[in-house]
């Protein structure tokens, strides 16, 4: 590429030059179910402190919801609500704050991982009527949705369909090893979500386990044994066609900010200046924003 016709977008405080490049009719609805931050940073956070997206969130266990409202932005919306098939269930909460589900722990399954017998130990459960996610009023659209609740999420997938049928990605906790009473499994959503139009993009976190009874002096060690995943899936982007105008723009975005995804976000641009949805010169532009930011993109070439 002709390095003379490329024009560097600066990034400033306050500035996202792929942003003002695409110019989006409105932000990024992110919708965050099992917003429970214990696994630290979400993917959108970048997003969010450049003002970017809105964040609507949810859970039900009372603990993440109060430090959810403690620390949260203007841009910010969590309501205690439990997502899932429209019906009454109980949340178990476990010892092991993470291990909260509408689903019930495995005993069986739990005794073949060291200390998961004692933080899948249920102590409380607390009814449950839970909202099916296109019931849910509160959400005007989704472009990206993080979801993350403990074996629940292949009901809200099959509970969301309307919704999600302009959401352009999905990042979602998947099991290898069921580790609750009938929890569906990685075969499972990915099939739902094929049939939803997404493909499988990239794996953000893999979660490995020792085998009991072998036990080291780290009982959170691992070997080889998949436990779960967090997997990011895309709308299909050969089908890129089939995806409005508004979609490409925030698929781009999410791309960039929240996985580094810069292929991906440029195959969109490349689209939309096809289109002449953006300025001719848009992947120009682009790749001058990541020479700009070339600590971020080491290893693309760029």
């Amino acid at each position: 590429m002709n390095q003379d016709a490329i024009k560097v977008v600066e990034s400033r405080p306050g500035h996202d030059g792929l942003s003002e490049l695409l110019r989006p009719a409105r932000l990024t609805e992110v919708v965050d179910i099992g917003a429970n931050p214990i696994d630290g940073d979400p993917p959108y956070k970048r997003m969010m402190l450049q003002k970017l997206c809105r964040v609507t969130g949810f859970d039900p266990h009372p603990a993440a919801i109060a430090q959810l409202a403690k620390r949260k932005s203007q841009q910010e919306t969590y309501l205690p609500y439990a997502v899932g098939d429209g019906t009454a269930h109980a949340l178990n909460i476990c010892r092991g704050l993470g291990f909260a589900s509408l689903l019930q722990p495995d005993a069986k399954t739990l005794t073949h991982f060291p200390n998961f017998t004692e933080l899948g130990r249920v102590i409380e459960r607390i009814p449950q009527q839970t909202r099916r996610l296109d019931d849910v009023a509160e959400i005007a659209a989704i472009d990206l949705l993080k979801i993350d609740i403990q074996g629940g999420e292949l009901a809200v997938f099959r509970h969301g369909r309307t919704k999600l049928t302009q959401a352009v990605a999905i990042q979602t906790e998947v099991s290898f090893v069921p580790l609750y009473e009938k929890q569906p499994v990685f075969g499972d959503i990915d099939l739902e979500l094929r049939d939803l139009g997404f493909v499988p993009h990239t794996f953000t976190d893999i979660n490995k386990r020792m085998i009991a009874p072998m036990l080291g002096p780290d009982p959170a060690a691992a070997i080889n044994q998949l436990i779960e995943a967090d997997i990011v899936y895309v709308r299909n982007f050969v089908d890129a066609e089939a995806m409005d105008n508004e979609q490409l723009k925030h698929l781009a975005l999410i791309a960039h900010h929240c996985y580094g995804s810069f292929d991906l976000a440029m195959n969109c641009i490349h689209h939309l200046t096809v289109r002449g949805a953006i300025p001719s010169d848009g992947k120009n532009r682009y790749v001058g924003l990541l020479q700009a930011q070339r600590p971020r993109v080491a290893g693309t070439g760029l």
